[in-house]
């Protein structure tokens, strides 16, 4: 509890604040995925996951780390909490506009396509199709697992390299 330069004293070292930050999030991320598919898809909607529900939380845990890296990049390059929060939305608005789940994205513009397919969300639609209405084992999958390790790799890495402990 207290302010930013109480942590930036302490001798914690960059990955471990960061770790810090993340997991918390990340819990959350799933317990509300898990009420998502078993609180309300399952008995509101009857929509019954045809595939692995293990398979289906391993790659969440690997969306999540990415997406999350994403979020801790942004709060790396931001002076306020109102600057991070505003990246954040436009970053979020672009990525679910652009990722599949209302018009495929097949029949975008090319320019549009290749900004749909660098977006980790886009991943995150296809994989959730194929586990949970096609019923896809991970030798269907394996590609978009990769795919969504090299953004969280990525992105943690980027915003580990770019967080300053000093104002």
């Amino acid at each position: 509890m207290g302010t930013i330069e109480q942590i930036n004293v302490t001798p914690v070292q960059k990955h471990q604040f960061l770790l810090g930050k993340l997991i918390p999030f990340w819990v959350i991320g799933m317990v509300i995925f898990t009420i998502g598919l078993f609180g309300i898809a399952w008995p509101v909607y009857g929509i019954v996951p045809a595939g692995n529900l293990l398979l289906l939380y391993g790659y969440l845990s690997v969306y999540l780390v990415g997406i999350l890296g994403l979020g801790l990049l942004i709060s790396t390059y931001a002076d306020t909490q109102q600057q991070a929060m505003s990246v954040a939305f436009f970053f979020m608005m672009i990525f679910i506009l652009m990722s599949g789940l209302f018009t495929p994205i097949d029949s975008m513009p090319r320019w549009a396509y290749i900004i749909a397919r660098s977006s980790p969300v886009t991943y995150f639609i296809e994989v959730m199709r194929m586990i949970v209405l096609k019923g896809n084992s991970f030798e269907h999958i394996w590609r978009h697992f990769l795919i969504m390790a090299g953004f969280a790799v990525c992105l943690n890495g980027w915003a580990i390299v770019n967080y300053r402990k000093t104002n």
